[in-house]
């Protein structure tokens, strides 16, 4: 019997383990992958105060040794389920536990093209405010057609030289104001009813080819490509013991509660505004602190 069974061990994950380590619990951490996240493929970390620039593997890796001197046990099997009886079962064991933290996170969608997963981190990205300074005076292009792709659009229209926004619909979903902010910046094209047919590079991205509607291709030359199409939690697997929202998120109103007590939820898993490494840290510090100040109630 553990105090704390953390399910994902990325920064969400970790972060939790660290505040309840520190606290004496008992903590088991279960991934699937091993420590990190998403995360770890990151090239570089600009964004995350008090640590000017790191790349995302020693980011990670120094979170985890944090928590391993600490003590942190980690597993490395995938959760099959969370019974009725708040019981964790893995491919391999059943665990027990006063509380669950669930920060399985999110993966980005991504294009399922050749050379994508080579090129992550070599001029494709999946995250504008994270990388975009690595950017500053090239020419670029953003892929998607929601609020995300939009926002990233615009915020990169202040840094790159110049902005290809690839959309396969003639309209896009994201809201108006951002197209029209888009419409009047000189350095943004807009190429709609249109998809990324093939990525082309060496050891880094050179350029990607395009395919309209009506099968006529072109090949656009950029250094950078960011791929904003979404992200898919992982969640089903839970549904039976919390809420899901329509989007595969878990439900929390105050970000740590979920809809069963004694489970808690943290990071880009759940039901959020704004996913980034900042957020995923605080998430996992404030579930770990909360859930282990209920611990006494739960008993």
């Amino acid at each position: 019997m553990y105090d704390l069974i953390i399910i994902g061990a990325g920064p969400a994950g970790l972060t939790a383990a660290l505040y309840a380590l520190r606290a004496n619990k008992k903590v088991l951490l279960l991934d699937a992958q091993g420590y990190g996240g998403q995360i770890i493929n990151a090239g570089q970390i600009e964004n995350y105060p008090g640590i000017p620039n790191i790349s995302g593997f020693d980011f990670a890796t120094n979170l985890y040794k944090q928590v391993k001197n600490l003590g942190v046990e980690l597993k490395i099997e995938k959760v099959i389920k969370i019974d009725e009886n708040k019981k964790v079962i893995t491919n391999k064991n059943e665990y027990g536990a006063k509380a669950i933290i669930i920060a399985t996170g999110a993966r980005h969608r991504k294009l399922n093209l050749d050379n994508e997963e080579e090129f992550a981190g070599k001029g494709i990205s999946y995250c504008a405010t994270c990388d975009g300074n690595f950017y500053k005076g090239k020419i670029v292009a953003v892929v998607g057609g929601g609020n995300t792709a939009l926002e990233d659009a615009v915020y990169l229209s202040n840094i790159a030289k110049k902005i290809y926004v690839i959309h396969r619909r003639a309209e896009f979903r994201g809201e108006a104001r951002y197209f029209e902010e888009l419409k009047k910046k000189e350095n943004v094209e807009f190429i709609l009813n249109s998809k990324i047919q093939k990525i082309n590079g060496e050891e880094s991205l050179k350029s990607v080819d395009i395919i309209d509607n009506n099968g006529n291709l072109n090949t656009i030359e950029i250094n950078g490509l960011f791929v904003a199409i979404g992200q898919v939690p992982e969640n089903e697997i839970f549904s039976n013991v919390v809420k899901i929202d329509n989007a595969g998120y878990i439900e929390s109103d105050d970000g740590v509660h979920t809809s069963t007590q004694g489970i808690y939820v943290a990071g880009d898993t759940r039901n959020k505004q704004i996913r980034q490494l900042v957020t995923a840290a605080s998430d996992g510090a404030i579930s770990a602190t909360v859930a282990i100040s209920e611990i006494c109630i739960l008993l």
